[in-house]
């Protein structure tokens, strides 16, 4: 199923990925709780850029499709259909993975 989300502006709709470790190297489970939140994941979709005080549109750098790394803290927290999201603005991509 297709996302209801369109970004605006200089917003991006990232899907975090799952690449957290359930178990530690001694073997310890971690539980959901104390798992650190990704800071990697895939542009699920790209706002058209960011308009300047002129009305000049300046395009995005990242498109749908790309991994990147995000800040920590970055964006807000979006669910659908069981699906997380977060919706982040592109200042806060730090870079395109590969």
């Amino acid at each position: 199923m297709a996302l209801k989300l369109k970004p605006l502006g200089d917003r991006v709709i990232i899907e975090p990925s799952d690449s957290a470790a359930s178990t530690s190297p001694g073997g310890i489970i971690i539980p959901d709780t104390a798992k650190e939140k990704p800071q990697q994941g895939t542009v699920v979709a790209a706002g058209p850029g960011r308009t300047t005080d002129e009305g000049n549109v300046i395009g995005m750098t990242v498109k749908k499709g790309q991994t990147v790394v995000y800040s920590k803290y970055a964006g807000t927290e979006y669910t659908e259909n069981g699906t997380d999201y977060l919706i982040v603005r592109e200042s806060d991509i730090l870079a395109i993975v590969g």
